[in-house]
C-alpha cells in the first residue's frame, strides 16, 4: 500500500526521526534504536533499514565535512580492522545459528555496566587500549546480527576520548564507515531501484538536517559530566532493548 506523504503516519514519522536524530546529532548513534520501533507501525522493516541506512550515512557525512578534523584517528585506525573482522563472524553465526543467548548476555552486561558508571563513586573508569579488541569485535558481530552495534563503540570510546565534541565526530566516523558498508552492499543488492525507499529518505532528511544540527549545538554547550549520562542513558536503553528483543522478539 503506498505511503501517503502528507498523513497524519508521515508527520508522526517526521517527529520521530527529529528526535532521533537529535540523540544522533549529540551522541554520535542511537538514530535506528528510537527511530526503528515507530516507523516500524508503518513501514516494513527491508524499507526501514536502506532508509535509515542513507539517512545515517548522509548524517554522518555532514559532521565530517564540518568537524571532520576533530575525530580521534588513532582509536579508528584501530576499530575499524576489527570491526569488520566482527561483522563476518556475525554473519557467520547469522547463518550458522539464532544468537539468542548473545542477545541476553550482552543485555545483561550492558545494564549492569551502565548501572555501575551511574553509581560508582570513582566515575567514569578509563579502558585500555587492549579492550579495543572485544568491543570492536563485539561491535561488529552485533552490527551484522542487528544492525545496532554504535551503543558497544560507545560504551569503548566514552571511557579513552575526554573531549566530548571529539569523541562525538569519532563515534559519528565509526557509524558513517558501519553504514557505507551497508548502503554499498544495498546498492548492489539493487535495493535502491525501489523509488519509494529514496523519496521517503529525502522527505525525511529536513528532520535528519534539524536533528544533527539541534544536537551538535546542545553538545556543545552542556558539561562532560552531563554528556557521559546522556551517552550512558542512551546505553542503557541500547540494553533494555536487547532484553526486550530476547524474551518478546527472538
Amino acid at each position: 500500500m503506498p505511503f501517503d506523504f502528507f498523513s497524519l503516519e508521515m508527520m508522526i514519522c517526521f517527529i520521530t526521526l527529529l528526535c532521533a536524530y537529535l540523540v544522533f546529532g549529540m551522541a554520535g548513534f542511537g538514530s535506528a534504536l528510537i527511530a526503528t520501533p515507530v516507523l516500524a507501525m508503518y513501514l516494513p522493516l527491508n524499507m526501514i533499514v536502506p532508509i535509515l541506512a542513507l539517512i545515517d550515512l548522509t548524517a554522518a557525512l555532514l559532521n565530517l565535512i564540518k568537524d571532520g578534523k576533530n575525530a580521534d584517528y588513532q582509536e579508528i585506525k584501530w576499530i575499524i580492522p576489527l570491526m569488520v573482522v566482527g561483522s563476518l563472524i556475525g554473519a557467520a553465526i547469522l547463518l550458522k545459528t539464532r544468537p539468542d543467548i548473545l542477545v541476553l548476555l550482552l543485555g545483561i552486561f550492558v545494564i549492569f555496566y551502565v548501572l555501575h558508571s551511574f553509581f560508582s563513586k570513582k566515575g567514569q573508569s578509563h579502558f585500555s587500549k587492549v579492550l579495543v579488541i572485544p568491543f570492536s569485535l563485539v561491535g561488529g558481530v552485533f552490527s551484522a546480527l542487528f544492525g545496532s552495534g554504535g551503543f558497544i563503540y560507545a560504551m569503548y570510546l566514552s571511557s579513552r576520548i575526554a573531549d566530548k565534541q571529539r569523541f562525538r565526530i569519532t563515534q559519528m566516523t565509526l557509524i558513517g564507515f558501519s553504514t557505507l558498508t551497508r548502503v554499498i552492499i544495498f546498492l548492489v543488492m539493487g535495493v535502491y531501484v525501489n523509488t519509494d525507499i529514496l523519496l521517503m529518505a529525502l522527505a525525511f532528511s529536513p528532520a535528519m538536517l534539524l536533528g544533527i544540527w539541534a544536537g551538535r549545538h546542545i553538545t556543545l554547550k552542556i558539561s562532560r559530566e552531563a554528556f557521559l549520562k546522556i551517552i550512558n542513558i542512551i546505553i542503557l536503553i541500547s540494553g533494555i532493548t536487547l532484553l526486550y528483543r530476547y524474551f518478546f522478539i527472538l
